[in-house]
């Protein structure tokens, strides 16, 4: 598939050349994926009754439907790169109290947390595809494009995280992260990021994978 491995290749480069990379971030190519999945029943029964917590709030069945159009959309190749260049957590034991994380390398990619009995989504993203000239100027940051990318403009608010070029964007309510995730642009910028950081070698966070949760991200 496009690029071959060596010794010195890291990330998704051993599956995927530069040039198809950036012909799926801009949506121009679909990326063939495995139909196989490397599993580890050891690894899926770790995590089995923490999911079935999550299956008992009363989010959970949207949580599981915005993570398949996250895993859909927004990982490459998603089954032949699960857990070693990406992973998910299900109610991870951290003071904020997610109900999931998708995390790659040493980063958290995508977050979604309670809100009442609704949902509030986190991206991490480059800054620079949120800024009106590119830059990673957290004074230039598109406020209008954000806006308009959910169905309120209150349902979105930003911070910025520590790190050259990271941006955090908050998405309140279900209905609005899912206008959020059908914009292109959003989905080109996320792609991006997750690339950045799925090449840049295993993911520190194969230990909390939960196999219960990635099978709604890997739904055909």
């Amino acid at each position: 598939m496009g690029a071959t491995s060596s010794p010195r290749t890291v990330g998704v480069r051993q599956f995927l050349d530069l040039e198809q990379q950036r012909d799926w971030i801009a949506g121009k190519i679909d990326l063939p994926d495995t139909s196989d999945r490397s599993e580890s029943l050891e690894q899926r029964f770790k995590y089995v009754a923490r999911f079935e917590k999550l299956l008992g709030r009363p989010q959970a069945g949207e949580v599981l439907a915005l993570l398949g159009l996250y895993g859909a959309n927004c990982i490459p190749i998603p089954r032949r790169t699960e857990r070693y260049y990406w992973s998910v957590s299900c109610l991870p034991s951290t003071s904020d109290k997610p109900l999931v994380r998708v995390n790659a390398s040493w980063m958290e990619l995508f977050t979604l947390y309670a809100h009442g009995e609704d949902i509030r989504a986190r991206f991490i993203v480059h800054l620079s595809d949120f800024t009106t000239d590119r830059s990673a100027t957290p004074s230039r940051v598109d406020e209008p494009f954000l806006e308009q990318s959910v169905t309120m403009p209150e349902h979105v608010s930003y911070f910025f995280p520590r790190g050259a070029d990271i941006f955090g964007i908050n998405v309140h309510g279900s209905v609005s992260t899912r206008q959020f995730l059908a914009s292109r642009r959003v989905v080109s910028a996320i792609r991006t990021f997750n690339l950045t950081h799925m090449n840049r070698g295993r993911n520190a966070y194969q230990a909390s994978h939960c196999y219960s949760v990635a099978d709604y991200m890997l739904a055909d």
